[in-house]
């Protein structure tokens, strides 16, 4: 007989019957899937609920970092106000006076045009102490000051410097709330340092030009041609005839000079840029005062 080849059927057979397991109670089948469910859950659970921990103290360390960096900016001092020429003039215009040299005393009648000499000075002493140049006052026979308020008053000279081209005035009468110019040393003073001079250029003022300090310890041959003055403080902020006298300040307002002359190789006597101011220390010895 021909051997034939095995056929599958397509359909499963059944299995082989085998007793079945005593029924549970619906509850108790639960509670015995319950344990097994949760023992397949708790890896991830756990690394779930680290990640979160993990993201929530990143998020307070940043925001702890955020806290301390705005706290330490709202509580640092702002920057200090960078002071400008105009804040240097006025701290200083309340003591800059206009000063005038008159060739009469005011005994005798007076015909025609006089001629006066007109200067600054800069008050430094509430009392009416003035420093000014000699020459805005030299051959006068009676001085007039002219505070920055327009109060007027007579001045006597009350001391002099020729070597230094400086004359101390004092005022018999001083408005009410008259505040005398802070002065302060040249040590430490460079050139390039910024400066001002106010003063009343042509009569005009109180004025004000800024610049620069140019050089150090220069010498000037005065007004007159008779006298050498050493030791100046070169400068070239604008100044002009009526300056001479007033105070040459630093940009705190604090004054470092009295303006004593400008160089002009011509006989036009106007400002060419460069201007000669004599220390405040020489200035302040002529009244007898050691500040520095």
């Amino acid at each position: 007989m021909r051997k034939r080849a095995a056929v599958y059927s397509s359909s499963r057979r059944a299995p082989l019957a085998v007793p079945a397991a005593p029924a549970m109670p619906p509850k108790e089948a639960e509670a015995s899937r319950k344990p097994a469910k949760r023992r397949r859950r708790l890896p991830w659970a756990a690394a779930g609920t680290a990640l979160v921990l993990l993201l929530g103290l990143a998020a307070w360390v940043i925001g702890a970092s955020q806290r301390g960096m705005q706290e330490d900016y709202v509580g640092a001092a702002p920057p200090e106000k960078q002071m400008t020429a105009a804040d240097a003039y006025e701290r200083i215009r309340g003591s800059v006076v206009l000063v005038r040299g008159l060739p009469y005393d005011g005994t005798e009648e007076v015909e025609g045009t006089v001629k006066e000499n007109t200067g600054t000075g800069v008050v430094i002493v509430d009392d009416g102490t003035i420093l000014t140049n000699l020459h805005v006052v030299h051959g006068s026979k009676r001085v007039k000051v002219v505070f920055v308020d327009g109060f007027e008053a007579d001045a006597e000279v009350i001391g002099m410097r020729p070597e230094h081209d400086l004359a101390v005035l004092r005022a018999k009468a001083v408005p009410d709330d008259l505040e005398p110019a802070t002065m302060r040393s040249t040590n430490g003073l460079r050139v390039g340092d910024e400066v001002i001079a106010v003063g009343f250029p042509f009569g005009i003022g109180p004025s004000a030009s800024a610049g620069v300090v140019s050089g150090l310890g220069r010498e000037y041959q005065s007004v007159s041609g008779t006298r050498v003055l050493t030791n100046l403080i070169q400068f070239d902020a604008a100044v002009n005839p009526g300056n001479s006298g007033g105070p040459l300040v630093t940009a705190e307002g604090e004054v470092v000079g009295i303006v004593t002359g400008l160089l002009n190789p011509t006989e036009q006597r106007v400002f060419i840029g460069i201007g000669f101011a004599v220390p405040i220390e020489n200035a302040a010895a002529a009244v007898g005062l050691s500040p520095f």
